[in-house]
């Protein structure tokens, strides 16, 4: 594999398994909350549109879009995702807004779909739990589906994001049967922040290729984007503690998208 595909690979998996644990802490909370049943079959209907959207979208993005025009926006998608990724990661880092705490999201969402009256889950089928499990799969996993079309797409290389996308649901699912609700041993921040450096570097990258710059080494010049945001990152989480100081954010849950 050459270097951009490595680096794509990776990408791609880590970019997928921050947004699929995200996923499952909202359907294990449904699940709890309102009935495992309603909330298994919004995450497979959601899981199955999806998978439709990729084989509607993917196939012509492909086929139909020139190579340097699809970098291009490919390419700027891609930074516009990256920075917004390193953005939210700068500002957990250096105390100015909460960390992400996946049991406390849990926890908040199991509170809102208990039944208020008993004070009890429900166990039959429900359309609320259905509505959240399946809102948010289908929303986390658009994010993946955008990465996987754009990486895929960008070098003729969707068979390759796919399988990337694939082991982490696989993953991701594996570990959630077996530690059910314990995410927050999960390191988010930094594996935000690893992705937004990867996704900001293949970004520059791509939209440099499609407007026909020449980079030096040619793939292996990604290793040196990665380096150059991974400097920057690490220059802005530092400046913001020292020349903006602010008091630790309290671990409180985002709101639940």
């Amino acid at each position: 594999m050459t270097t951009s595909a490595v680096v794509l690979f990776l990408a791609v998996f880590g970019a997928s398994a921050v947004e699929m644990v995200e996923a499952l802490t909202i359907v294990v909370a449904s699940g709890t909350a309102r009935g495992w049943r309603s909330a298994l079959e919004g995450a497979g209907v959601a899981v199955a549109v999806l998978a439709a959207i990729v084989g509607a979208v993917g196939v012509p993005l492909i086929h139909l879009v020139p190579l340097s025009a699809l970098r291009v926006a490919v390419g700027s998608i891609l930074l516009v995702l990256g920075l917004n990724w390193l953005r939210k990661a700068i500002l957990r880092s250096s105390g100015h807004i909460a960390i992400h705490d996946e049991d406390l999201i849990y926890q908040k969402t199991v509170a809102s779909l208990t039944d208020p009256d008993t004070g009890r889950q429900r166990v039959a089928r429900d359309s609320v739990g259905f509505a959240v499990a399946f809102k948010g799969v289908f929303l986390e996993g658009t994010e993946v589906v955008l990465i996987v079309l754009s990486l895929g797409s960008s070098d003729h290389k969707m068979l390759l994001a796919s399988l990337a996308a694939g082991a982490a649901l696989l993953i991701v699912t594996i570990i959630g049967v077996v530690v059910s609700r314990q995410l927050s041993e999960v390191p988010e921040n930094a594996m935000k922040m690893t992705v937004g450096i990867m996704l900001s570097s293949f970004g520059i990258f791509w939209a440099g290729e499609g407007a026909k710059i020449r980079w030096p080494w040619s793939d292996a010049f990604i290793l040196v984007l990665i380096a150059l945001f991974g400097c920057v990152t690490f220059l802005a989480i530092e400046l913001m503690r020292r020349r903006f100081p602010a008091p630790i954010a309290p671990l409180v849950p985002e709101t639940v998208q």
